[in-house]
């Protein structure tokens, strides 16, 4: 019973740094930090949650080459967040590269959900990050987005992890100005 209550103290001690770094520092231009907690995916598959993070790792390269075409390809065909649709999510890039440089993310999975249904296989996965860059206007550094523990529905597609947004729609009377944050990551 400690050792379940060290780590369980362990994980918070993470998650509390991580959104106290979030607020307090500067963003730097580094890789991507996409890691699991302790104990995270033991019971998962290792294979997929190497691809889970090598398909994160691959969208934060694209993110950091403000590379467009390719950061959407981590977006699935189905994509849906609260209402917002891949060409929405699109639309929303283009304005983060016009007006912000030196763009970096983090993520820290603190939990990890595998299914299959229907014959397609998904990934839940609770994070807990940012969206770092840099305003090009007048250099200040900025947090473009933070989260915590929101879940990340990814989808195996053409052979890939792919995010797909959240499992339900959104509320046929929301406007897409009304939809909730973080539908970049």
């Amino acid at each position: 019973m400690i050792m379940k209550r060290r780590g369980v103290l362990q994980i918070i001690l993470i998650l509390a740094g991580a959104l106290i770094l979030f607020q307090c520092r500067p963003p730097t231009p580094i890789a991507a930090v996409v890691e699991f907690a302790p104990g995270v995916g033991a019971d998962a598959d290792q294979l997929v949650a190497k691809e889970l993070v090598a398909a994160f790792n691959e969208a934060e390269t694209a993110v950091k080459k403000a590379d467009l075409d390719t950061l959407m390809k981590f977006y699935a065909m189905a994509y849906n967040y609260h209402g917002l649709k891949r060409s929405d999510v699109r639309r929303i890039w283009e304005e983060v590269f016009l007006h912000y440089r030196d763009i970096n993310s983090s993520h820290v999975f603190t939990e990890l959900k595998l299914v299959q249904v229907d014959g397609v296989r998904k990934a839940y996965v609770t994070c807990t990050g940012g969206l770092q860059g840099t305003e090009k206007q007048t250099g200040k550094p900025v947090t473009i987005d933070s989260w915590s523990r929101e879940v990340h529905y990814l989808v195996k597609e053409a052979g890939a992890w792919r995010f797909l947004g959240n499992v339900g729609g959104a509320s046929p009377s929301a406007s897409p100005a009304s939809a909730p944050h973080h539908p970049l990551f």
